[in-house]
């Protein structure tokens, strides 16, 4: 069966080279039940392996050519090698969590190739404290990283004792995996058309464009906080990137952020912002490569379109990009944290007045200079229009077991891009929230040190509130 693949998913696929591979991915640590034999991953393996059908997600693979008039279509693999996409690894003594994200920098370097379908998934053992480690990769033109979670979350269970789950790519008629590969399917397709049914059914928020779009412009050029930034100096992150990665992973109570937060009159993301903001400081400092003016990242952040009452339709959530000034520039991290919750609040008033299309538009305007300046390999040329990304998405509250392991932390792997090397993504899960710090080999040399700086700024927050 041949499908057209919708334009967001395409754009993907169009926009990957060897420097830029256009995947997310995953990693999961996990302690054995108890009384694990000596073969439980290896068995593991065997289970996970032993599946009667395929979902239809995971045998999709991207085609090309005279018989699609050049377009990009998905085709179903009709020779999917299952031992191809799922594999079993073994890690290199001494076996620390150091050699293990070594093995997962490398994995992630790699593209996943078009002739099959676009994932793989790594069973990994020989970790020295005996945890096994699950690393996955899908590539966001199949989903994004919010469906991905949801696909991984959707096959573990809050029962420690319940076994038999099958795997992710296992095909599920009427279960919670079943839906959530569903929901994988529409999330990237549905974007533009949603995107079109919202303008053609609203006429109000189409007429209101002009001033959404005059109100953006104009605080980006008095460079205050909006979905647009015009003020992002020149940094080390933002040049040519090449295609080799490096990964870094912790994780850190949330209550202690939560208590920074409370003590401050800030949000949990802001600490998470001001914990990023004081870590990238601390490392272009050692780099003797901190510029005067404040970094800024591009920050999804979901708008309660109810309680503003200004999104079109009945209500639920918005999603949109703020670009926020990180204080990169101010010694004291209690002014960093200060500086980051006026600028997350006056980012999110300024687009919790506008519609649902309205901030759709605004966001995309915002994100579009990240996406053509690397495309006409002006990076370095121009001014960038933010200078990383730093996401946040809520995981699961209760700890999470896979066929009886718990799981104990979850990290994810995200995309630098030409004229982006770093990219910070966390994982809320069970009372921790997991920094997952992706970047160019070559651009973001010893990437690690960045999770020691984290580490410091987490401590100094901490002291400059009173909660230490």
């Amino acid at each position: 069966m041949v499908v057209p693949i919708d334009p967001t998913s395409a754009g993907f696929l169009f926009a990957e080279n060897r420097q830029m591979p256009m995947h997310v991915g995953g990693l999961q640590l996990f302690e054995k039940p108890e009384g694990a034999p000596r073969d439980y991953v290896r068995k593991l393996y065997e289970q996970m392996s032993e599946v009667s059908e395929i979902a239809p997600l995971f045998l999709k693979r991207p085609t090309r050519g005279i018989t699609t008039a050049g377009q990009w279509v998905w085709t179903q693999d009709e020779n999917f090698d299952l031992e191809y996409h799922f594999r079993h690894s073994a890690l290199p003594k001494p076996g620390r969590v150091r050699e293990l994200l070594e093995l997962c920098s490398r994995l992630h370097s790699t593209r996943l190739a078009r002739e099959r379908p676009l994932w793989e998934a790594h069973l990994i053992e020989g970790l020295a404290d005996g945890r096994v480690a699950l690393y996955t990769k899908l590539h966001h033109s199949l989903v994004d990283g919010i469906a991905a979670m949801r696909l991984l979350g959707s096959v573990m269970s809050t029962d420690p004792d319940e076994r038999g789950m099958p795997p992710m790519w296992a095909a599920r008629p009427s279960s919670k995996a079943h839906k959530a590969q569903d929901d994988a399917e529409k999330s990237l397709a549905a974007v533009p058309l949603d995107a079109l049914r919202t303008a053609l059914g609203i006429t109000a928020d189409a007429a209101g464009m002009p001033a959404a779009l005059i109100k953006t412009l104009k605080r980006g050029l008095k460079n205050e906080t909006s979905a647009l930034s015009l003020y992002a100096p020149r940094t080390m992150f933002n040049t040519t990137i090449t295609g080799s990665r490096r990964f870094a992973a912790q994780g850190w109570e949330i209550e202690r952020l939560r208590a920074i937060g409370k003590a401050s009159g800030t949000t949990l993301n802001d600490v998470v912002l001001a914990m990023c903001s004081g870590a990238i400081r601390s490392y272009l400092i050692e780099h003797d490569a901190l510029p005067d003016a404040p970094l800024v990242s591009m920050v999804p952040v979901a708008l309660d379109a109810k309680r503003s009452g200004t999104a079109a339709g009945a209500g639920g959530n918005s999603v949109g990009a703020v670009m926020v000034k990180l204080g990169t520039d101010l010694d004291d991290p209690a002014d960093r944290l200060a500086s980051i919750h006026a600028s997350m609040r006056t980012g999110k008033e300024a687009l919790g007045s506008m519609s649902q299309l309205q901030i759709m538009a605004m966001s995309a305007l915002g994100m579009a200079p990240s996406i053509v300046t690397p495309m006409l390999r002006m990076q370095g040329i121009i001014r960038p229009p933010f200078n990383l990304i730093i996401s946040n998405v809520p995981g699961p509250k209760k700890p999470m077991y896979l066929n009886g392991a718990r799981m104990t932390g979850t990290y994810p792997l995200s995309i630098p891009i030409n004229g982006m090397a770093l990219n910070i993504t966390c994982n809320s899960y069970a009372g921790d929230m997991d920094f997952g710090l992706t970047g160019c080999r070559r651009s973001v040399p010893h990437l690690q040190r960045l999770l020691t700086h984290l580490d410091d700024e987490l401590g100094a927050l901490e002291k400059a509130a009173g909660v230490s």
